[in-house]
């Protein structure tokens, strides 16, 4: 199966236009269709209805395998050629919004002092992002953080081959306002709060919880952002509790002004999960991209 074909067949169904796949691949409107017809008589099967343009059943199967496949082509190709990199010292760091905690922000700065050169360029973007980012190469390294057992590796996507590696772990907490009932207890059990009201936000879906849990734990309000200061906001104004690591929560129950922190961690007795963050990256010659993961690394 030819990838240019694919990916032109991505294209017009992400699109629901010919039109407009030509005008992103640069390609004009008979070609798109000569791609598809020719990718559609190799399988044997209509992959596009053409009005409206919607993938057929056989489509949408292939779209499923279709998404994966480029990716490990890309990452393919991105391995290759870091591989054969000369060393640089602009590099590209993908982190979600949670991985950089105190710990590993000192350890970036520590690597920055002794590399003086060294010029680091940090996005954040969700887990499946980070993957992405350093298998197709956009990003040297790739830092992902999740909820898990201590010492367990976390659920990434399988973008490609890569080293994975764990560099921290930190208490989790449970995040709720101050004035809640649970707020002045020692410790809190997950099991106990699965009817309570939750916040859903990428940071800590819900999903997760009830893997690990079972049934339960209501959507009280659906964040789709990934600011950590704006989830800590909505546990303080009543929205819904949710699941964070202890450096994502006031520090003190009471802040330089004398008033109370509008929120609280309250830590997670059972089951024993951690916020952990694991270190990606594929092949890495010699130079600053390979000292920069040795300084990540605990």
């Amino acid at each position: 199966m030819d990838p240019h074909l694919l990916t032109t067949f991505v294209t017009v169904a992400r699109h629901g236009s010919f039109s407009a796949a030509a005008a992103e691949l640069g390609y004009t409107q008979s070609a798109i269709s000569q791609q598809i017809a020719a990718l559609e008589a190799d399988l044997g099967l209509p992959l596009l209805s053409r009005r409206p343009v919607a993938p057929t059943p056989a489509g949408r199967r292939l779209l499923e395998h279709a998404g994966p496949l480029l990716l490990r082509l890309r990452a393919a190709r991105a391995d290759v050629l870091r591989a054969a990199a000369q060393p640089r010292h602009r590099l590209r760091l993908a982190a979600t919004p949670l991985a950089v905690n105190a710990v590993l922000a000192d350890r970036l700065a520590r690597a920055r002092a002794r590399q003086p050169r060294l010029e680091v360029t940090l996005l954040t973007c969700g887990r499946e992002q980070v993957s992405a980012m350093v298998a197709e190469g956009e990003a040297d390294l790739g830092l992902a953080d999740g909820i898990a057992a201590p010492s367990d590796p976390l659920r990434l996507p399988d973008t490609a081959p890569m080293t994975t590696a764990g560099v921290a772990e930190e208490e989790l907490m449970v995040a709720l306002p101050t004035g809640h009932p649970l707020a002045g207890r020692a410790a809190l059990h997950l099991a106990d709060l699965v009817d309570a009201r939750w916040l859903q936000t990428p940071l800590c879906p819900l999903t997760r919880l009830r893997d690990l849990v079972g049934d339960g734990f209501p959507a009280a309000l659906d964040y789709r952002g990934d600011d950590v200061h704006t989830v800590v906001n909505l546990v303080a104004a009543g929205h819904g509790l949710t699941l964070l690591p202890a450096s994502a929560l006031p520090a003190r129950n009471r802040s330089v002004s004398g008033t109370p922190d509008p929120a609280r961690g309250v830590p997670l007795a059972s089951p024993r999960l951690v916020h952990r963050v694991e270190l990606l990256h594929g092949a890495l010659p010699p130079g600053s991209a390979a000292d920069l993961a040795r300084d990540l690394s605990p």
